[in-house]
């Protein structure tokens, strides 16, 4: 097949099915009987929140598209049109199987545990006369009906929230017929309350049944004939026209005022809202029946999270784990020594995210240290990263920080550390127009006896205490002077602008990664043409750019040995005969989500391993400063690979995607059951190879 031919539309998964395939892995996991009851509440929740931001942002996308008139076809060659009714399709499965789950699995197992979640018809006699003294102390007094009529037209409805369209009967105090008015809930109201109970009941009741079953109160006077809840979503995403303003950041605060009432993409109702009303809801939002789902259920299921929290019963949950450390990282030692042995690298969660945060704190309260330089993605908002860069500073250390403040959903937070930390006197830099600052590096210089030396932490993951305890994650601690010399110069290049010169051991978006990674899979191509062993495993969150798609398609032709291991979103299509052969592709959700990026390239036995920021798509590619990094140590390489061939194995957890873009879940017999994040937690417990020297 030739090059024409590899970029037939046929040889491509469609990647907003592909978006929602991950969705449906996702939920899987809820109803697997294996994981821990109230951790499968909590995948439910999850999917719930994921396709949210799926119609926030890339549904959004498609309908901006879409109202400019764009022709443009995915790489499958569906239309915009094509992909919006096919999104609907499998939106609205994904969407049933959701309730389906709650419905007949969750919440009845939550109730074998005594663990209740009723609606207002299971209401006791007790629980009705705590829960209206509830509403009439701490709801009523915050909400505010909205009758409907011509001098009081639909209100603004902002994005995601609660909201009850109550139809009425009867005349309201003025003499004036009110058919319909609406109740908004405000997001300072709990979503789930719990009720006192005696024993080892807990029972929680929802906002919306509280709301239902008391509505009559707001209106006295008039008959309440329904109360139904909907909800709205809207476009999330920002948009800053970078070449037409001054300062990013005041700009960025003016669309995060208006990021609640974009243009609306989609409506939930509950099921049994009447048709007419659906109708005249979609009439206020300009929405079809393509944008509009039926839910059997509270239409915000990523609230019921709060339950996980509410709820003590360790039993339902994972078990908690003390994360390790490296031998030569224990209390009390001294970083900038152990790193000045030799590298050090760290497998999160598996192994403690404390001393990335112990390396800033050193370096703030290090006599010998001048200067401290980070990049920040993600970061959380009362970040002990940030605390530790606001100490270095305070402690006279010149502290320069790179604030990506368009990562999305975190733009809000980011603009706040960015004022902590220039009210600490640190130099803030928001990094460069046009493209985002997604690499992950932290440099700090020192003075010592033989010079300046530069100590350089690099990782996959964000600066995120949080999610490091969630997220499968490489950071890697170094001082070899090639790795700082190129790490100082790409600060120099985020802060001065300045054209980077030949990075020596680094490779950087937007510069030079994308040709880097082509050139390492035809390298391996040519291995395979020679006879000789080749094969290529690369681990990221998605696959969907296409010229890197064509060179494994042609490395696959000639006979390179091809596992990708793609959590997410994935345009490759796999067993392709002819094409994809000896490419096989699979995902894996677990306990963790699987969130480092690695790239291993056998190399005629000369192996290489990378891990980078960056997943191998466009806007990773060539609109964001991304950074790959390689691993030096045997050992450290070794144990990657060793990572990544046990993911290879696992039959508990991984997916394997077929060739018609569907994802069959891997079993294997009882005896011979892999789990890979379960066996690096064993080994980690056993105190095996998180316990070795890192």
């Amino acid at each position: 097949m030739d090059a024409q031919d590899l970029k037939a539309p046929q040889l491509y998964i469609n990647r907003e099915l592909s978006l929602l395939e991950f969705n449906r892995r996702v939920l899987a996991q809820a109803w697997d009987e294996s994981v821990p009851l109230l951790e499968r509440l909590r995948f439910l929740c999850i999917a719930s929140g994921n396709l949210d931001e799926f119609f926030e942002i890339r549904v959004a996308g498609l309908k901006q598209l879409q109202e400019l008139g764009s022709r443009q076809n995915a790489a499958d060659a569906l239309s915009i049109e094509e992909q919006l009714a096919a999104i609907h399709e499998h939106a609205t499965r994904l969407v049933e199987a959701q309730y389906r789950c709650l419905n007949e699995r969750l919440l009845p197992e939550l109730a074998r545990h005594d663990i209740l979640l009723l609606g207002h018809a299971a209401w006791t006699t007790a629980a009705r006369q705590w829960l209206e003294r509830y509403f009439e102390e701490e709801v009523e007094p915050v909400l505010s009906p909205l009758g409907l009529d011509p001098a009081r037209p639909f209100p603004r409805i902002q994005n995601k929230s609660l909201n009850f369209i109550v139809r009425l009967e009867g005349r309201d105090a003025f003499g004036r017929d009110s058919a319909l008015a609406i109740v908004q809930a405000p997001r300072s109201l709990p979503r789930v309350v719990p009720v006192p109970s005696e024993g080892p009941q807990r029972i929680v009741v929802l906002l919306t049944g509280i709301v239902q079953a008391f509505v009559q109160k707001l209106f006295p006077g008039m008959r309440v004939l329904g109360c139904y809840q909907f909800r709205l979503t809207r476009n999330s995403d920002l948009f800053v026209d970078e070449e037409e303003i001054d300062d990013l950041r005041r700009a960025l605060e003016g669309e995060l005022a208006h990021r609640g009432y974009g243009a609306a993409v989609r409506l939930e109702t509950s099921s049994d809202c009447p048709a007419d009303i659906v109708q005249f809801l979609q009439r206020q939002f300009d929405l079809g029946a393509l944008d509009t789902y039926h839910v059997h259920g509270p239409v915000n299921l990523n609230r019921l999270s709060a339950i996980y929290d509410l709820v003590p019963r360790p039993h339902l949950k994972y078990p908690p784990f003390t994360p390790g450390l490296p031998r030569r990282l224990t209390d009390g030692a001294d970083l900038f020594a152990a790193i000045r042995q030799k590298d050090l690298l760290l497998h999160h969660p598996y192994q403690s995210f404390a001393p990335v945060m112990d390396f800033l704190r050193q370096a703030a309260a290090d006599p010998q240290v001048l200067a401290v330089k980070q990049t920040l993605y993600r970061t959380g908002s009362d970040s002990p990263i940030v605390q530790a860069l606001v100490a270095a500073a305070a402690a006279g250390k010149d502290v320069t920080v790179i604030i990506e403040l368009r990562a999305r959903f975190d733009e809000e937070a980011n603009i706040e550390l960015s004022n902590r930390l220039q009210e600490a006197g640190a130099h803030v830099m928001y990094g460069v127009v046009g493209y985002k600052t997604h690499a992950k590096l932290a440099l700090v210089v020192r003075r010592e006896p033989g010079g300046i030396r530069r100590y350089c932490h690099l990782g996959t993951g964000n600066y995120h205490p949080r999610t490091a305890r969630l997220y499968t994650d490489y950071g890697l601690f170094t001082c070899r002077e090639e790795v700082g010399q190129d790490v100082h110069e790409l600060f120099l290049e985020l802060t001065s602008l300045t054209r980077t010169p030949r990075l020596q051991r680094l490779v950087q978006s937007p510069f030079g990664l994308h040709q880097a990674i082509l050139e390492k899979i035809e390298r391996e191509r040519a291995h395979a043409q020679a006879g000789r062993p080749a094969r290529i495993i690369a681990k990221m969150n998605a696959l969907v750019e296409q010229e890197s798609i064509e060179a494994l398609y042609r490395a696959s032709q000639a006979g390179v040995r091809i596992d990708l291991i793609v959590r997410g979103v994935c345009a490759l299509r796999p067993g392709v005969p002819g094409v994809s052969q000896n490419i096989e592709v699979r995902s894996i959700v677990g306990r963790f989500l699987e969130h480092s990026r690695t790239f291993y390239f056998h190399n005629g036995g000369d192996s290489e391993i990378y891990c980078a920021s960056a997943d191998w798509m466009e806007r990773n590619f060539f609109h964001r400063i991304e950074v790959a990094f390689p691993i030096e140590r045997p050992e450290h390489r070794a144990r990657i690979l060793q990572d990544l061939e046990l993911a290879l194995s696992d039959n508990t957890q991984a997916w394997r995607l077929q060739p018609d873009g569907q994802y069959l879940r891997l079993s294997g017999p009882a005896d011979a059951a892999v789990n890979f994040q379960g066996e690096l937690l064993a080994r980690h417990a056993a105190g095996g190879l998180f316990r070795a020297d890192g």
